[in-house]
């Protein structure tokens, strides 16, 4: 049986490689990345279409061996970055390279993508191909453009059929709706994005990297509340029940009481700041609390 692995996001273009190379009686397995900024209202998983017979890998990099490797490659991308702290070139690279030692441990003869050229700046333009699959030493197939690129050596080979392949490009998503009929294909409407991109976490996350302050264990408080950095501490204030919630996990805190929010702080020399942090932001009108607190913000 020819097997393949196909890096797997749950959209639409993912998808649609899944059915081109089951057409040519590959062996589907989709490999999944859980990426600690991914997505913005992505429950892709949820949407996966068990007619499609795959087996489903998931690559936890929320977790350690491998969210120390990440977190580098964003603390200093060897390609650049977007408009964020977005190493997207970097961040394929880091996640094809997973790709294949995952698919030399289990002897799979293809790794396969849903990119199409153009359709994102950073990291589908043909330069941008180019530079990422000079730095890789091996092949990706990409089906959905492939007639559009360099003949690769699966399909020079004749494991895969080049013919039966696509040419799409650009942002368009025509072709590929067109063929989502055909196939009878459900897939989720496209929405979100990389949290990398977004100016305002990507200036908090950059500083938190910066002072080495994500962790496997800090990693859930990136995203919630409000942060400060005052004397070498950072702290979080919550903004509603459920992200108090979530601080009240570390032994760090100040716990919630009579309208005041929960507070994390790094260090416990901070307990004091933290206080008068839980009081500025209490059930209220404490602007002018607040306003001495606003330098601090991340």
């Amino acid at each position: 049986m020819k097997k393949a692995l196909v890096l797997y996001s749950g959209g639409l273009d993912s998808r649609l490689v899944v059915r081109l190379l089951q057409d040519q009686n590959f062996e589907i397995t989709a490999l999944y990345f859980a990426l600690p900024f991914g997505c913005t209202g992505c429950n892709l998983l949820e949407n996966l279409n068990q007619k499609e017979k795959i087996k489903l890998e998931i690559l936890n990099v929320n977790k350690e061996p491998l969210l120390s490797e990440y977190l580098q490659i964003l603390k200093s991308p060897k390609h650049g970055t977007g408009a964020g702290i977005n190493p997207c070139k970097d961040c394929k690279i880091f996640m094809f390279k997973k790709a294949h030692e995952y698919a030399k441990k289990h002897d799979i003869q293809l790794i396969a993508t849903g990119e199409v050229i153009g359709q994102r700046p950073m990291s589908q333009i043909p330069s941008a191909i180019k530079t990422i699959d000079e730095e890789l030493g091996f092949e990706i197939l990409r089906p959905l453009c492939a007639k559009k690129l360099r003949e690769t050596a699966v399909e020079k080979s004749g494991l895969v059929d080049r013919s039966k392949l696509l040419e799409i490009t650009g942002r368009g998503r025509k072709k590929q709706m067109e063929l989502a009929k055909k196939y009878e294909i459900e897939y989720p409407s496209p929405g979100g994005g990389c949290l990398l991109c977004e100016k305002s976490p990507a200036l908090r996350l950059k500083h938190l990297l910066e002072k080495n302050l994500i962790t496997e264990k800090t990693l859930s408080l990136t995203m919630i509340g409000r942060h400060f950095y005052i004397n070498n501490t950072w702290f979080i204030v919550a903004r509603d029940a459920k992200e108090s919630q979530i601080i009240s996990t570390f032994k760090n805190h100040i716990p919630d009481d009579y309208g005041k929010p929960s507070v994390y702080l790094s260090k416990k020399s901070g307990e004091k700041e933290a206080t008068k942090l839980q009081e500025a932001y209490s059930t209220g009108d404490n602007q002018e609390k607040r306003n001495k607190f606003k330098k601090y913000k991340l």
